[in-house]
């Protein structure tokens, strides 16, 4: 009874009666195992009903437990599962008979039977469980021993709630912290690495779309997105992922379920459907190579009654329905089969955009070349026969009793009387096979009576099975009448519309197949690369996007390794092309270059900065970018502990120390190798009085202009994500003071007396959460200040955050740095918070060299940057394609054009200005320092560190007693006291 669905769960099992082929005259028959659970209004009266001959007989099974979800073992079928209301996770290896407790504490809907082909272990269940702490973690035990000790943990680190997902060769599942959510994936249970999305896609939500043939689609919401995703394909590993579709439409259900308006065409691989939502409008689009193009799908010039459509691209096309039907026995709004290649059927409208009210059905037999229309209303499908008989019920709330039904592919149907009595109708089915012509009807005749079940066999209307005349064959081609798709010709084969007859168990529809040369249409961009726009006249070219250098070492480039880079191409995964064009060629191999260390980071682990005295403190050094195994890392923990190491980011193991008194802790690490240094510093506050920190969901950023001059006001400001309203108290540090400035406010103001460079610390106390940001600032005596403005379309793609900021600036000052000659060191670019996206270009002036000339001077310099962004040079590409101009800002109006002269009066002025300053500059032109480029550490991790073994320590270490630090211990100075605050 459909009521009784509502209480209980009917799950069925297939399998195969006898062993072996079937032989002359014999047909394989399916035997259904059922399990019934009771919903008992009793909680002491739990059982199941358990059926081995498909319902005729049920045995009672009494069970210790209230089932929510059963899931059975994908290969044998006496296995199974039981999750309960209680999170626990029970397993059974006699189909329900005898249960033994699994798991406790485990995520509904989060686990996994091992994949076959994949997991070495076929009895291997994956779970997402939580731990004693509350958190989340990733987990695995054979189902025969699910100890403690046999609980195996792939990945070490707490994992988001209700985020794991083992789906064919991939796992995922993502992790968030520090406001930012991070997401993970390991290809074929190797180790996990972070998908690498577009830097600056800022992903709110992320959904997988579909993991076959060696390749993830995923849709990702980004950050200015509502109610559209982007959607994304990898590369096989499922790591580094580039864009192919834009703003496909997305609705959310009930339970915050989210439905994405994309649908692969079962039959033919590399086929998507997908729902475009630009402005307000919604638009189908179809690709035939995974998303590498897309277009419109055609309307059909007649309707279904012979009439013109008068709809005509580009201002009319078909869309069609994307939605996933709420009834399992049900077809959603398109209908396909992989079975049936070709054969598409779908409700939608002709127009310039998808209505919501029109659902009229369509019909395509060659894969969405051409279209016809078929009904004026929705009906729910069914194929049966491999496609040969289609069946078609309408989509009403009202009884019925009448079916129709076509053997031709749509282009004839016929009516036929199921039933003498209407019904409403609840569901179709077939029997099992594909080759079957017998389906079942059930619905019931009103709300309180039982279920009807109709048998509708239409093998009594084919009176023979098909030979080799009864086929034609169709070829497979895009919208462009293109046959080489995913690099072959595809032919197919389809029963004559004039021939009756059966298709049978033995039908196969693929028929032909040759494998084409590559072309330009065979390559997608790579990841990082954007396809230039439409605009431009080689729409095929794949260009870097700003914030990435293909010429770049990866992170992890070692001095004495290689490393290949991009050409900007790659070949569609499942592409069988030969010959031919090869964009993606073969990448050269590149000798990494000795970097210097950049972003390095301090933290102590668990990310508190408050500790007790005589707790164990773990501190924790990582450094994101440059050469490590040449790299010296100078430690100072504040306290009278120095000491030097080698390989302590390699090694990945913590420094272990104890402070034994209250106070404020400086520790400093100043990582240092041939081609430069970097430094990161910590404040550690000591006190008796610490509770619990939760740092997991606040970010802190500390925004300040990079250059300042003597005695100017700056502004310091604290950023703290997201907004707290709770009260937050921050210290400020600046310099190499250990007197902190307090403050209420996130901005204090400050000026400086002398040049050089200064560091400015501050933390954020919120509640039980302690972060911390720092950043160096440059003060100078001299330097020349021109504002720049952007053209409007960057203020779309502006997420206004600081490493997006810093990324567009570094742009622009390489630009200006190629096109004027002035040496990059020499300019700085600083984007302004907030919108319009306006931002400072600073000229800093060279330092002095009695031996050389120097290549411009002062006016020059900034005659050659006026020039160059006058003639809108300076300029690049956004996603896209888009592509943004910068340009000279006129301070005294503001005005958005673009090319304007007012910011060349102000950078005269300043000129004018530095000459009267020029005695000055010569007093102190001899003291400066000779100012460097300044990289901005922020005090996240955005790789994942290379884990090795540890080094041992050095024989002569001393200072036991402060703990263990490890690594190569070069030196260690005596201990020192350092002056502290006493809480």
């Amino acid at each position: 009874k459909n009521r009784a669905l509502e209480s209980n769960a009917w799950l069925q099992r297939e399998t195969s009666f006898g062993t072996g082929a079937p032989g002359p005259g014999l047909t394989t028959r399916f035997v259904f195992q059922v399990i019934l659970v009771s919903s008992s209004l009793s909680d002491r009266d739990q059982s199941l009903f358990l059926s081995a001959d498909e319902g005729a007989t049920f045995q009672k099974q009494p069970i210790p437990f209230f089932v929510d979800t059963l899931i059975f073992h994908p290969k044998e079928e006496d296995k199974v599962l039981a999750y309960t209301k209680e999170s626990k996770l029970y397993v059974s290896s006699d189909l329900g008979k005898k249960w033994t407790l699994l798991q406790e504490r485990v995520t509904k809907d989060h686990v996994f039977w091992a994949v076959s082909g994949v997991d070495a272990d076929p009895d291997l269940v994956h779970m997402e469980a939580q731990d004693l702490g509350g958190g989340f973690r990733y987990v695995t035990c054979p189902i025969h021993n699910c100890s403690e000790k046999l609980l195996v943990a792939p990945f070490a680190g707490p994992i988001d709630h209700g985020s794991l997902t083992v789906q064919d060769d991939y796992i995922f599942f993502k992790v968030t912290s520090a406001n930012r959510t991070k997401y993970y994936v390991s290809y074929r249970r190797n180790e996990f690495v972070l998908m690498k999305l577009p830097k600056y896609a800022l992903p709110k939500d992320l959904q997988i779309i579909s993991t076959d043939e060696s390749q993830v689609f995923v849709a990702v919401q980004e950050w200015y997105q509502m109610d559209t995703y982007n959607l994304y394909q990898s590369d096989p590993r499922g790591v580094h992922y580039a864009l192919v579709l834009q703003d496909v439409r997305s609705s959310r259900q009930a339970e915050e379920s989210v439905l994405i308006d994309i649908l692969e065409v079962r039959g033919v691989k590399g086929v998507f459907l997908a729902n475009q939502k630009i402005d307000g409008k919604v638009m189908t689009l179809i690709t035939y190579n995974k998303g590498r193009d897309w277009d419109y799908l055609r309307p059909p010039s007649m309707d279904m009654n012979g009439k013109p459509t008068n709809c005509k691209p580009p201002d009319c096309h078909l869309h069609l329905h994307l939605r996933w039907a709420d009834n399992p026995y049900v077809s959603g709004t398109v209908h396909t089969k992989d079975t049936a290649p070709g054969l598409i059927m779908g409700a939608g409208n002709l127009g310039s955009q998808l209505v919501e009210y029109k659902e009229e059905m369509y019909i395509t037999s060659d894969c969405g070349h051409t279209w016809r229309q078929v009904f004026e209303e929705e009906h729910h499908i069914l194929y049966l026969d491999h496609g040969g008989v289609i069946v078609a019920i309408k989509d009403t709330s009202i009884p019925l009793k009448i079916l129709k039904f076509s053997v031709d592919e749509g282009l004839t149907w016929s009516t036929h009387n199921f039933t003498s009595t209407s019904v409403f109708v609840d569901g179709l089915l077939s029997e099992p096979g594909d080759e079957t012509l017998v389906m079942t009807v059930f619905g019931h005749i009103s709300f309180r009576s039982d279920w009807e079940l109709v048998k509708v066999d239409f093998r009594p209307s084919f009176s023979r099975q098909c030979g080799e005349e009864d086929y034609s064959s169709w070829d497979l081609s895009n919208l462009q009448g293109d046959r080489c798709i995913m690099g072959q010709q595809r032919s197919f084969r389809k029963r004559k519309s004039t021939s009756w007859c059966i298709k049978g168990r033995s039908f196969t529809s693929a028929l032909t197949s040759r494998v084409c040369e590559c072309r330009d249409s065979d390559f997608l961009c790579d990841y990082g690369f954007e396809r230039s726009p439409s605009s431009e006249s080689n729409t095929n070219k794949c260009s870097a996007n700003f914030w990435f250098n293909p010429l770049s070492p990866p992170d992890d480039c070692a001095l004495g390794q290689t490393y290949t880079s991009s050409l900007g191409y790659r070949k569609v995964v499942s592409n069988v092309c030969e010959g031919g064009v090869d964009l993606q060629q073969s990448p050269a191999q590149l000798q990494c270059p000795l970097t210097p260390p950049r972003g390095l980071q301090v933290s102590i682990q668990g990310e508190a900065v408050a500790v007790r005295p005589g707790e164990d403190v773990l501190f924790v050094v990582r450094q994101e970018q440059g050469d490590v195994l040449t790299t010296k890392y100078q430690v100072d923990l504040g306290d009278g502990f120095k000491a030097m190491y080698v390989n302590l980011t390699l090694t990945g193991e913590p420094i272990q120390h104890r402070y034994e008194s209250p106070g404020i802790y400086r520790v400093s690490v100043r990582a240092e190798n041939m081609a430069g240094h970097d430094e990161a510093v910590l404040f550690v506050q000591v006190n008796c009085k610490v509770t619990p920190f939760e740092t997991e969901k606040l970010a802190l950023y500390l925004e300040v202009v990079p250059v300042i001059g003597i005695n100017q006001e700056v502004n310091l400001t604290a950023v703290l994500l997201p907004l707290n309203p709770n009260l937050t108290v921050f210290y400020w540090w600046i310099g190499h003071s250990l007197q902190p400035l307090l403050s209420l406010d996130n901005s204090v103001t400050t000026r400086f007396s002398d040049t050089g460079d200064v560091r400015v610390t501050v933390q954020a106390a919120c509640g039980n959460s302690v972060l911390q940001d720092s950043r160096v600032l440059r003060v100078l005596d001299q330097f020349q200040v021109v504002p720049l403005q952007f053209s409007k379309e960057l203020d779309a793609y502006n997420p206004n955050t600081p490493e997006w900021r810093e990324d567009v600036g570094l742009v622009v000052t390489r630009l200006l740095s190629k096109e004027t000659s002035v040496p990059q060191e020499l300019l700085v670019t600083v984007l302004k918070p907030g919108l319009p996206t306006l931002a400072d270009l600073y000229v800093l002036l060279p330092p002095p060299r009695p031996t050389r000339k120097r290549s411009l001077s002062s006016d020059k310099r900034l005659a050659a940057i006026q020039q160059v962004l006058n003639a809108q040079k300076i300029s690049f590409l956004l996603r896209g394609g888009v592509r943004v101009l910068v340009a000279l800002r006129d301070t005294g109006t503001g005005a958005e054009q673009l090319g304007g002269g007012g910011g060349y009066w102000a950078v005269v002025v300043l000129f004018v200005i530095g000459l009267f300053a020029a005695g000055a500059f010569i007093l102190y032109k001899f003291k400066r320092k000779r100012p460097g480029r300044t990289v901005y550490a922020q005090m996240h991790n955005e790789k994942e560190q290379e884990m090795t073994s540890p080094v041992s320590h050095s024989e002569d270490v001393q200072g036991a007693a402060q703990g263990n630090h490890s690594g190569v211990v070069l030196s260690i100075n005596s201990r020192e006291m350092h002056s502290y605050l006493v809480s």
